[in-house]
């Protein structure tokens, strides 16, 4: 079974608790489910992670570049601002692998400043919107289902 990382950046963790409204009420003990089921169906396996460190964050980016693992990317906040977060995501797809950035909602129908993302120029593609499904599409595009 082929292994993607299903990598969540800052306040994801607060899933279910944080802006209902506009995450939703699934937890990120319902999205780490989901994904998992998800994959398992196409034929894949989904390391799901969590964290509100950006230096983590690019550690596994720079582990799916060394272990050859495509990746889906929630940067959450990281997205409008984080540099560090865009040089580590450029060095996925830089080496032929597959980075899809994720978003539950849609950055673009919220605040300006999160209209801009400094991740999605490197990422193969974005998908963003549709809740929890937007895992679900950017693991289907992975599997090429």
């Amino acid at each position: 079974m082929t292994r993607v990382l299903v990598l969540n950046g800052p306040n994801l963790g607060r899933l279910g608790v944080r802006e209902p409204e506009v995450y939703g009420h699934a937890t990120l003990a319902d999205l780490r489910s989901a994904c998992e089921e998800w994959a398992a169906a196409l034929g894949l396996e989904a390391d799901v992670r969590q964290t509100d460190d950006e230096s983590e964050i690019v550690a596994w980016l720079h582990e799916a570049v060394d272990t050859r693992t495509d990746a889906v990317l929630n940067p959450a906040a990281f997205t409008h601002y984080s540099y560090a977060l865009r040089d580590a995501a450029a060095q996925v797809t830089d080496v032929g692998l597959r980075l899809v950035e994720v978003h539950i909602s849609n950055p673009y129908a919220r605040e300006a400043f999160r209209h801009l993302s400094v991740v999605g120029p490197v990422a193969t593609g974005t998908i963003a919107g549709f809740g929890l499904d937007s895992y679900r599409l950017a693991l289907s595009a992975l599997a090429g289902a």
